[in-house]
């Protein structure tokens, strides 16, 4: 059996050193058909855009092109909210940076092309946020190149990196997001702004827990899990993701301090509107290919309803960062011109260049024309247009023709990055603030939002008015949520294994069925519930908490039910007293996290005198291990057993936690470069290898 499983690896093994030299080899080992590169050439976009001038000058239109034909460096940036995130970003440059320009010299030697040195950028705080040129057949052939991917994506599913396109940065930072926030992410899928969001939301944390919280939304059911995904890393219990149509965005309710429904008005909202994606061209270069210009016109209404509905549940001396990953002025400047028009002076466009030092980037156009998909012509004022085109070209799609209402707007205070500017993808970013209630939205806050439009008819004499069809939910229904009551049998069990403190409010923790046994037990902020409880009804709400107690199966039936869960610790810890607690030394904590194995846990005579003394002194089941410094501090879930003692967390966080202490990870790095030399070296005692003529000779016959 195992001879069998060892040449079945073997074989694998050949099959994937067959499929690189076909690569290199310029073929597609999938169907042995030559690579056809798509050709970064569309001249509607390049005539469209020259006419626009989107670029000043013929040079750094040159440059402009020269930029947007070259791939997208890789940039990623470190969680900021995590106390430990300085700590990790030193882990960075001196383990993983340091040997970087070399290695990448030493690859590119034959083609002599220069490799930019790995940068922090200059506006983003902390220069937690970094730019890495290297490609992925660089990572094919250099293991310490291997290495840094490698810990990347480990360090990305425990949520202490985020990998994220440069500009897509831009937004949240300049949204100016505190801890007491109420904020709403419109159009949130796949969730990278959303997860940045949320960092800052937790920026505060020495103040204590955010008393704001994140509704993340997409019209999307199935692009609404991937925001799930995205969430679950930052182990946040103030967000909560909906499934609903931006553009006509129900009203939310929110109890106040008296215990009486209000509607929910949003502090900070993000407005990163659907758009052509021709900013993404460097990432995605099949759009070279499908570009078109009347894509641009045909989404100009549905971002401007987006962004007015946005406003309309904005409060009052709020903020809305509206931004699209287009160059196209239709989807971009004239959105944001339409808007202030219709908003009078109730709306203003806010000058955020001081939030974005040391970036790149071109004011707000304030001229443009719009175009005819059809006969590629340029209208410049809406009375020239033919009448076929009535329906298609909008009048609001133009800037305003007289120069002192284009003055009064402020266009030139848009943030337009481009990609030669910071090398980085073509980003659009506007930042505006509420003065005052909106034209037309002058008395709807008067009426109180739990009263039905029957009840408003009853009360003025009027017949009721005709019953809407109920829309219909696409996707998977949501099981409810069922919070806890202070005298819940399950808490109480909880409260007193743990040490609970009496500040702790049982009714934020939650689970998702009645039926049978509780398997998990989620905990949400005080806020986070109460419009949880006040629009469950009202609106499709997929997923909010954190997972805070995990169901486990005792043998002994007087002991608790629940062990404590990594994911909630962050939040929990300080309710939960010194009883189910352990304070360890660094060399103890190491031992734990390099042997999580279930089947073969540390024996409790194995750890230092200090932390066996402890566990000594309480009974089997869940605790808490504790490694504090004045720079770092981390908590551990684990648990006691009669003769054993092992940390009850993920390999992710494991891997996480041992490089922030210093500790050898290499136990859990998967090194190729070394089973690539073992295998070759069976291969050749087999015979089993292939020549490059016998390879090239099978492309042919297959071909």
């Amino acid at each position: 059996m195992a001879r069998k499983r060892n040449k079945n690896q073997l074989a694998k093994k050949n099959k994937q050193k067959r499929n690189d030299r076909l690569v290199s080899a310029g073929f597609d080992p999938r169907g042995n058909q030559p690579y056809q590169e798509i050709v970064r050439e569309n001249e509607n976009f390049m005539n469209y855009y020259q006419h626009q001038k989107i670029c000043k000058t013929p040079e750094e239109w040159d440059e402009f092109l020269k930029a947007l034909r070259t791939d997208l460096p890789s940039t990623f940036r470190v969680t900021g909210s995590k106390k430990e995130a300085n700590l990790l970003n030193d882990v960075i440059k001196k383990e993983f940076l340091a040997e970087y320009v070399s290695v990448v010299a030493e690859l590119h030697q034959k083609d002599k092309s220069e490799v930019p040195p790995p940068r922090s950028f200059p506006w983003y705080p902390g220069g937690l946020a970094w730019e890495l040129n290297f490609t992925r057949q660089d990572i094919r052939r250099s293991e310490p190149l291997l290495r840094l991917h490698n810990f990347l994506v480990t360090e990305t599913n425990s949520g202490n990196i985020s990998r994220q396109e440069a500009v897509s940065m831009i937004p949240p930072l300049v949204l100016d997001v505190h801890s007491h926030h109420k904020i709403l992410d419109m159009c949130a899928a796949p969730g990278s702004k959303t997860a940045q969001i949320i960092e800052a939301l937790h920026n505060d944390q020495d103040k204590g827990p955010p008393t704001g919280f994140v509704v993340a939304n997409d019209v999307d059911n199935k692009r609404c899990y991937m925001l799930v995904h995205q969430a679950k890393r930052l182990n946040s219990p103030c967000c909560m993701i909906v499934n609903a149509d931006a553009s006509v965005f129900p009203r939310m309710k929110i109890q106040n301090s008296e215990g009486k429904l209000e509607y929910l008005k949003f502090d900070r909202i993000l407005a990163d509107v659907p758009c052509s994606g021709d900013g993404t061209m460097r990432k995605n270069p099949d759009i070279w290919t499908r570009w078109s210009i009347g894509q641009g016109n045909s989404l100009h209404g549905l971002q401007y309803r987006i962004l007015k509905r946005g406003l309309e549940l904005l409060d009052i001396g709020g903020r809305i960062v509206y931004s699209t990953c287009s160059l196209n002025p239709v989807e971009n400047e004239a959105v944001i011109s339409h808007m202030l028009q219709e908003c009078d002076d109730a709306v203003e466009l806010l000058d955020v260049s001081k939030e974005v030092e040391g970036l790149n980037y071109n004011p707000g156009m304030q001229y443009w024309e719009v175009c005819d998909n059809t006969e590629k012509k340029f209208y410049n004022k809406p009375e020239d247009m033919p009448e076929r085109l009535a329906s298609i070209i909008r009048p609001c799609m133009f800037p305003p023709q007289d120069p002192e209402v284009l003055k009064k707007l402020n266009l030139e205070r848009c943030i337009r990055v481009l990609p030669q500017h910071n090398n980085t993808g073509a980003f659009f970013v506007a930042v505006l603030t509420k003065k005052k209630a909106l034209p037309w939205r002058r008395n709807e806050d008067q009426d109180p939002p739990e009263w039905t439009a029957a009840e408003k008819a009853a009360e003025d004499g009027a017949p009721p008015p005709p019953k809407k069809r109920k829309q219909h939910q696409m996707g998977f229904k949501e099981d409810p949520f069922y919070f806890f009551t202070k005298d819940e049998p399950m808490f109480l069990e909880i409260k007193k294994e743990y040490d609970i403190s009496e500040d702790f409010q049982p009714e934020n923790l939650l689970r998702r069925s009645l039926v049978g046994k509780t398997k998990y037990i989620y905990y949400v902020t005080e806020a986070t519930r109460n419009v949880i409880s006040s629009n469950e009804k009202s609106i499709k709400i997929i997923n909010a908490g954190i997972k805070a107690f995990t169901r486990c199966y005792n043998k002994q039936s007087d002991r608790c039910s629940f062990r404590l869960a990594q994911e909630g610790l962050p939040s929990l810890t300080s309710f939960i007293g010194p009883k189910r607690r352990i304070i360890v030394e660094k060399d103890d904590l190491i031992h734990l996290l390099k042997n999580i194995d279930p089947t073969n846990p540390p024996e409790i005579t194995d750890v230092g005198k200090k932390m066996r003394d402890q566990l000594n002194l309480i009974e089997p089941g869940s605790c808490i291990v504790t490694y504090e410094t004045d720079e770092i501090c981390l908590n551990v879930a684990a648990w006691k057993g009669v003769r054993t003692v092992r940390a009850y967390t993920e390999v992710n966080d494991a891997v996480h936690c041992l490089r922030l202490l210093g500790a050898d990870v290499s136990q859990y790095e998967q090194n190729k470069f070394k089973k690539v030399e073992t295998a070759d070296e069976v291969a050749e005692e087999t015979n089993e290898t292939t020549s490059d003529a016998q390879l090239m000779e099978e492309v042919a016959e297959e071909s």
